[in-house]
């Protein structure tokens, strides 16, 4: 698995579920079960009033997406920042139903703007939660990467409109990190954007590196379907072992995934960039946000020691680490909040 920036030791497969390896790591179980099936497990009742924020709501061609808006106590006008989460069926708060509780890592960072007088908006994604009905009829067939870059760009334009605002800035965490940088290099205007735990690697070459502990048959098979979906053909048998992860419906999503390199996305950014990582993550390689960094070199890069993937403070321990994708109680790592604050204020200072 992955690797301690500092001790750069192999974390054995075989230590780690594999539900946790296919969900958090490549994110694909959100489809598996059909899209919107996670709206009771994992959404937000929209019917009852969160405290402290308010819900707001984007309007597509396809159905609504529903977020959570958090503003400062201040007249005056403020920064807002758009969260936008990781892979699989994650909502806008950071938890998942494929997990046995919650680590509420999102909502942290959004009470923690709020604190430092920074709004923040973090929604559902389609499909997710309490956007269960943004896919309108969509089929898993449907869905494509470019569905949520789309969204993301849609929720900055509303955003840029909003007179309660001076400043616009994207949030995004893991999968959500590449969305984000796809959705910058689409939308003028913005302050800055801010990448937490972000691949630093197209997806393929992440699946890749998650296979290497299975079966050389199984591996040697997985990446000849790897390599037919990179050119944008599609795989009419697939064998059992690996149906979850290339079964035909869900083909058309990876084709249009697998476009988009996190390297090509954070070059080619022109508006100032904040790059987190931790020490602890074994989801993503400290290594990633290295690449990220090279390809961009007026980026802020920060390693925030002992932090992992849902962005608490725990140790490479697989058990420790694992237990705290489950515990609301672990406050958010220690310094990290801290950075994006800073980051925030630079950047929108300069831009007054």
């Amino acid at each position: 698995m992955e690797r301690d920036d500092r001790k750069m030791r192999k974390m054995p497969a075989d230590q780690f579920p594999v539900i946790f390896i296919f969900v958090f790591i490549l994110g694909l179980l959100t489809y598996i079960h059909g899209i919107g099936g996670f709206a009771e497990a994992g959404g937000t009742d929209l019917n009852r009033q969160i405290r402290g924020g308010e819900e707001i709501t984007l309007k597509t061609p396809t159905g609504n997406i529903h977020g959570t808006l958090q503003v400062p106590e201040t007249a005056r006008k403020y920064p807002v920042v758009l969260i936008i989460a990781g892979s699989g069926p994650t909502d806008r708060d950071g938890n998942s139903p494929l997990l046995l509780g919650r680590n509420d890592s999102l909502k942290m960072i959004a009470l923690g703007l709020q604190e430092n007088g920074i709004a923040s908006v973090r929604y559902d994604k389609r499909g997710i939660a309490g956007s269960s009905d943004a896919m309108a009829g969509k089929t898993e067939a449907d869905l494509r990467f470019d569905d949520y870059v789309d969204d993301a760009v849609a929720w900055v334009e509303d955003l840029q409109k909003d007179s309660r605002f001076s400043h616009v800035i994207i949030l995004g965490h893991s999968e959500g990190a590449l969305i984000g940088t796809a959705a910058a290099n689409k939308t003028p205007g913005l302050s800055g954007i801010i990448s937490i735990s972000g691949a630093g690697r197209p997806a393929y070459d992440l699946i890749t590196e998650q296979l290497s502990n299975e079966e050389k048959e199984i591996r040697d098979e997985a990446c000849k379907i790897l390599n037919e979906l990179r050119e944008g053909r599609l795989i009419g048998e697939i064998r059992p072992e690996l149906m979850p992860l290339f079964r035909p419906s869900v083909q058309p999503y990876l084709i249009s995934w697998f476009k988009y390199n996190p390297v090509d996305e954070i070059r080619n950014l022109d508006i100032p960039l904040l790059i987190l990582h931790g020490t602890t993550d074994i989801q993503v390689n400290v290594e990633d946000a290295k690449l990220l960094k090279d390809a961009n070199q007026d980026a802020r890069l920060k390693i925030i020691d002992g932090m992992n993937h849902v962005l608490k403070s725990v140790s490479l321990d697989p058990q420790e680490n694992l237990a705290a994708y489950s515990d609301p109680s672990l406050p958010l790592a220690p310094g990290f909040l801290k950075e994006i604050v800073s980051f925030i204020r630079s950047c929108t200072t300069k831009r007054l």
